[in-house]
């Protein structure tokens, strides 16, 4: 029977533009067009053979109109693939896609120590062969060939189930990558207590940690364990040996969403060990629960109007724009300084206006790399370790190389992304992808294509 989630058909329905997608149920390449309400907008769009689906992409403020950063796309200078079904069937990359790559996935083990209700890669707890360490040195001679600029995650999995991730961080640096960060879910950093350290000294630059929320409750409902201790003593043990910590928190609507605002405060009493939030709106692909319906989605701009909301006011969705490397759509962005007492002080530049003329899609990408490396990383020895001290009131009066060191070693980053699954994909959005996973052939596939799963969680890529 088919599959119908329509929108309400009122007078103020009107298609904004057009783009591709894929049938949830056959995966078939279709038309979607981009349709508001009034209010809010969704992609609409039509199987001959299953039907109509409607599947919300933004709701309210900012306007989905406004919300652009506009990039003049570039090839990628190595291409893996060549073009023969077309996109998205023919990723990595093809001559089609239109950025290069900012940050290189390397899925180290599909193992892990938690079964989550929701996983993008459907990690199991058996012992599925891990790629051994001339496969994972394979990979990083692929993306040193494709992309020698870009940054490196690490990922599963649960990288950490290795007992050789110290090598294969090491292996990674003398490939030359300045900037290497685990994907983790924190076990093993906190339960072993010099682990940080032996990845600190094997050339570890941050630590992307599943942040989930400030109680147990939440974990409960989305990990099956109550984690928040083990949490807060990898934080704690990451501080130690020197790696920077992004919380990375995946919001589920009736969930975690009203403990976005938390999770601000607890961060910002964990700065500088922790550098920045980077929230992830939950998507359906891999391992979900249920039937995927529009009130158990959580978009971009909802998560913008709940950091204003639950911080009180301090930081407004002013404060967020669109992002320089991927498309616009994909995620948004804010860079504060951390004041006296804890405060936040937005940093406006022009490459924050939404107005700019268009920029090359690699002078984007190559300035997310550096930025982000930077940002994420640890912040100097000489900078401060507590959160406030040191920190003044006021940067008015400052010299120039204080002002850049203030800069450096106060800054704290808010951010989001917003990962395509089957009823959202938006192939405009895919061609802009700059997260590529390496497969194990060496291919680039950038992230959203590589775990896409049909409406039965049969993939494309993911497994093939």
């Amino acid at each position: 029977m088919p599959e119908t989630m329509k929108i309400d058909s009122s007078s103020q329905r009107r298609v904004l533009s057009q783009t591709e997608s894929l049938c949830p149920v056959c995966l078939k390449k279709i038309r979607a067009l981009r349709v508001t309400n009034g209010l809010d907008v969704y992609l609409e769009k039509h199987c001959e053979s299953h039907g109509h689906f409607s599947t919300v992409i933004w709701r309210k403020d900012p306007p989905f109109e406004t919300w652009t950063r506009p990039k003049v796309p570039i090839q990628p200078p190595v291409c893996y693939t060549e073009i023969t079904k077309g996109c998205p069937f023919d990723c990595g990359l093809c001559s089609s896609h239109r950025q290069i790559t900012c940050t290189a996935l390397i899925e180290i083990t599909k193992r892990c120590n938690l079964h989550c209700r929701y996983c993008f890669a459907s990690s199991i707890d058996q012992d599925d062969p891990d790629p051994d360490i001339n496969k994972i040195e394979f990979m990083f001679q692929r993306v040193i060939k494709a992309a020698p600029s870009c940054n490196i995650q690490l990922s599963g999995g649960e990288p950490t189930l290795r007992h050789d991730l110290p090598q294969i961080i090491e292996m990674g640096r003398q490939a030359g990558f300045g900037f290497i960060q685990l994907n983790t879910n924190g076990l093993r950093l906190a339960e072993e207590k010099d682990y940080a350290t032996s990845l600190k000294e094997s050339g570890l630059s941050s630590a992307f940690l599943q942040f989930d929320g400030v109680s147990d409750e939440v974990y409960m409902a989305l990990r099956g364990q109550a984690l928040f201790g083990k949490k807060r003593l990898a934080i704690e043990r990451c501080a130690r040996a020197g790696i920077g910590v992004v919380l990375v928190p995946m919001i589920v609507p009736g969930i975690n969403d009203h403990e976005i605002g938390s999770i601000l405060e607890f961060g910002l009493k964990e700065y500088p060990s922790v550098r920045g939030i980077h929230f992830q709106p939950v998507s359906y692909f891999g391992r979900h629960p249920g039937t995927v319906e529009n009130h158990n989605r959580i978009t971009i701009p909802e998560i913008i109007t709940a950091l204003e909301i639950q911080s009180n006011g301090m930081v407004v969705a002013s404060n967020f724009h669109p992002p320089g490397c991927e498309n616009a759509l994909c995620s948004f962005s804010g860079k504060f300084l951390v004041m006296s007492g804890g405060g936040l002080k937005p940093i406006i530049s022009e490459t924050n206006s939404c107005c700019n003329k268009p920029v090359r899609a690699d002078i984007g990408a190559r300035q997310t790399i550096f930025s982000v490396a930077r940002q994420w990383s640890a912040p100097d020895v000489q900078g401060s370790t507590t959160s406030g001290q040191g920190a003044p009131s006021s940067i008015s009066g400052m010299d120039l190389d204080d002002f850049l060191d203030f800069v450096r070693n106060r800054s704290f980053s808010i951010s989001g992304m917003a990962f395509q699954d089957v009823w959202n994909l938006d192939l405009e959005r895919l061609r802009d992808c700059c997260i590529h996973i390496v497969s194990n052939d060496g291919c680039m596939i950038p992230f959203c294509a590589y775990n896409l799963t049909d409406r039965q969680n049969k993939p494309i890529y993911r497994g093939q």
